[in-house]
């Protein structure tokens, strides 16, 4: 049922191959130089599982109010195309959402589609009578992919 479940989506082009984007997405220990949540608490607790990178690479994190914890894990890897992660926030409530990084390529550029879904529960049916998914989150996705974009596009 549509109601039960909320969407977030964002979009960018970055002017970078597929690949040097794709490079930044399939290895969690290089979302410290991009993820829009980096930084809210520095003393942000890291833990890293599984490969160092594609299917079954998986990062788990503990921290502040602001951060809360949980773990992701990838799911699904199409070379260049596309990540796909399953996300388990443990606090400050518990939920499990899907997240998908799609990239297509055009020209010189490559288009990034950010999208993650999920359930409503109780606590984000109660929050979004005052905030909808899209609009708490939303934002972060912005910040996400603009500093990703700032990052492959500098080449670093």
């Amino acid at each position: 049922m549509a109601d039960d479940t909320f969407v977030v989506e964002r979009r960018t082009s970055i002017a970078s191959p597929a690949a040097a984007v794709f490079a930044e997405l399939v290895d969690f220990h290089r979302w410290e130089a991009w993820s829009p949540w980096e930084g809210i608490d520095p003393s942000l607790r890291r833990t890293y599982s599984g490969p160092d990178s594609g299917v079954g690479a998986a990062y788990a994190w503990e921290g502040n109010r602001k951060v809360g914890s949980g773990r992701m894990e990838i799911t699904g890897v199409e070379a260049d195309a596309a990540v796909d992660i399953r996300i388990d926030f443990l606090k400050p409530f518990k939920a499990t959402s899907q997240v998908r990084i799609a990239l297509t390529s055009a020209g010189d550029s490559t288009a990034v589609t950010w999208t993650m879904t999920g359930r409503k529960t109780l606590i984000t049916k109660i929050m979004g009578v005052f905030m909808s998914m899209d609009k708490m989150i939303g934002k972060d996705f912005e910040k996400g992919l603009a500093q990703l974009k700032s990052l492959v596009e500098a080449g670093v």
